[in-house]
């Protein structure tokens, strides 16, 4: 079953353009993981987080990920990963053009 996962941490930047370039290498890696579909970056420069949202073919491999991005943000420095896996129900989000 399709699984959502959501990623938010504290973060002092870069944000916008600059972000985009410091962690290009990052983004292409993440492209790779297994189970992998798609990812929305997200960022608040107001509240000092960043993080995302991001959509797995399974459990399994939302898990796994999970747990070795929050083991490389802590070698990062930072202090505190929140994240959470949710089942996707696909005939609804299909009603409001979630792109599953």
């Amino acid at each position: 079953m399709k699984t959502l996962l959501q990623i938010d941490f504290p973060f002092d930047g870069p944000f916008g353009d600059e972000m985009a370039k410091a962690m290009a290498e990052l983004a292409r890696s993440i492209a790779d993981e297994p189970g992998f579909l798609w990812k929305i970056w997200t960022e608040n420069r107001n509240t000092h987080e960043a993080g995302g949202i991001y959509l797995f073919e399974d459990e399994s491999s939302a898990q796994a990920y999970l747990e070795k991005h929050s083991a490389r943000l802590k070698e990062f420095g930072v202090p505190e990963v929140n994240g959470k896996v949710f089942q996707v129900n696909g005939a609804l989000t299909a009603i409001d053009h979630g792109p599953v």
